[in-house]
């Protein structure tokens, strides 16, 4: 499966979750807003330059000490900005912080350098580690003689990526074995702080028709391997993903059940249950018992 990522390099990417959308959505308007009161006050600043400068003959005006009124306005304006920009901010931080109703829930434990994903509810008992993909690994290697560019996805690919499906709500309960790390996926809006004895919750629900490869990364400071611990989330219809988890928990059966094809194993007598050499009765035809 192709990689689905949307950024395009010089803006936040538009996402496939709606709070990735929401996201991109508030900061665009407040990107306007500030767009707009730059032009304003720069626009300002640059006429007063250009009309009253000094060659033009521009006399200052040393009456003019105190507005009362003028700076009610300047402090009237700004506040009613912020309170336009706080509004939304504040419902969508309380949209990103409610996790409740989650239909999918998966433990996420950072360890240096690698994570591991421990499946609940319907895929409870799936559990496995995943860690930087062998040919990036490789690559990485002092001397290795092998191009970067060649290898796809240079340390943004994993041996085992984590399984999600389209259309649902996923939480994440996440914590860290070691050191602080941070679990970032941008095209999910989703970004939280993994903490060593403590559990952060962060939940996201991919839009369907936007199944594909996701790729992220750690995004704290972790060590000396830090930039070679990717995050990937291979999202999946529904029923796909039924599919997945059946076989996933097949496998597992399959693994815990005891080999029947080995040999069966000749029962013996441990030396300490044969009697006494001194006890046992010699029968030979050449010698008489006495």
């Amino acid at each position: 499966m192709i990689s689905a990522n949307t950024s395009n390099g010089y803006n936040l990417p538009i996402g496939v979750t709606g709070l990735s959308k929401a996201m991109y959505g508030l900061h665009m308007e407040v990107f306007w807003i500030c767009v707009g009161i730059a032009v304003v006050v720069f626009g300002a600043m640059i006429y007063s330059l250009v009309k009253f400068r000094k060659s033009q003959g521009a006399i200052p005006d040393t009456t003019m000490l105190h507005s009362t009124k003028v700076e009610i306005i300047w402090t009237i304006i700004p506040v009613v900005i912020l309170v336009v920009m706080a509004i939304p901010a504040a419902d969508l931080i309380l949209k990103m912080e409610d996790t409740r109703n989650s239909e999918l829930s998966i433990r996420v434990t950072g360890y240096q350098w690698k994570w591991q994903y421990q499946y609940m509810d319907a895929a409870e008992g799936i559990s496995f580690f995943s860690t930087l993909a062998q040919d990036s690994n490789f690559a990485r290697q002092l001397n290795s003689g092998i191009d970067p560019k060649s290898v796809p996805n240079y340390l943004l690919d994993v041996d085992k990526p984590l399984v999600i499906p389209s259309g649902t709500k996923v939480r994440l309960l996440l914590t860290s074995q070691d050191v602080i790390h941070a679990w970032w996926v941008p095209d999910f809006g989703a970004k939280r702080s993994v903490i060593p004895g403590f559990v952060n919750e962060l939940w996201f629900n991919v839009d369907p028709g936007k199944e594909g490869i996701y790729r992220g990364q750690c995004a704290a400071l972790c060590g000396r391997d830090h930039g070679f611990m990717p995050v990937v989330v291979d999202v999946r219809t529904p029923e796909a993903f039924k599919q997945w988890v059946v076989e996933q928990k097949a496998a597992l059966k399959q693994a815990s059940a005891p080999d029947m094809s080995a040999p069966a194993v000749p029962a013996t007598v441990p030396p300490a249950a044969q009697p006494p050499r001194s006890a046992q009765v010699i029968s030979n035809p050449s010698t008489p018992t006495p």
